[in-house]
């Protein structure tokens, strides 16, 4: 499983997402989102939505890192965010790494970051995945 496969199949089923896949490993995942103007708040700063959707796509390509597969029907079942600093900058990363992994969940965090400042994280996030009864095709 590589990124492209992943950013092809979001391409295909959910059009305008904005979220990309850039790495996926073992227990391991990373989004990548350039700011849209529409982002961003007085300030300069980027808007706690994005860096909650972006958490939320990072965990969810976790979730394909972890089972070997990408399942679209994982759904999200908990997300919680914590902003930190300010979020100021044209790219938004989120690196998700895996906490726990049940027979139907995966649980990850979530760190949040704008371009080239991984060192300076603008949120951390924690959430839960719930996996479909059977794998989707």
């Amino acid at each position: 499983m590589t990124p492209d496969a992943i950013n092809e199949m979001v391409r295909q089923s959910f059009p305008g997402a904005g979220n990309e896949c850039a790495e996926i490993g073992t227990n391991v995942a990373v989004a990548k989102r350039v700011v849209s103007p529409a982002e961003i708040r007085p300030g300069g700063y980027v808007s706690g939505p994005a860096q909650f959707a972006i958490a939320d796509a990072a965990l969810w390509y976790l979730v394909f890192a972890v089972l070997g597969r990408v399942e679209p029907m994982a759904l999200t079942s908990e997300l919680s965010i914590r902003f930190l600093r300010p979020a100021v900058g044209d790219v938004l990363w989120a690196r998700a790494t895996l906490d726990s992994a049940a027979r139907r969940t995966i649980v990850g965090t979530v760190h949040t970051w704008v371009d080239d400042r991984r060192h300076k994280p603008t949120s951390v996030a924690q959430g839960t995945y719930v996996l479909p009864p059977t794998p989707s095709t």
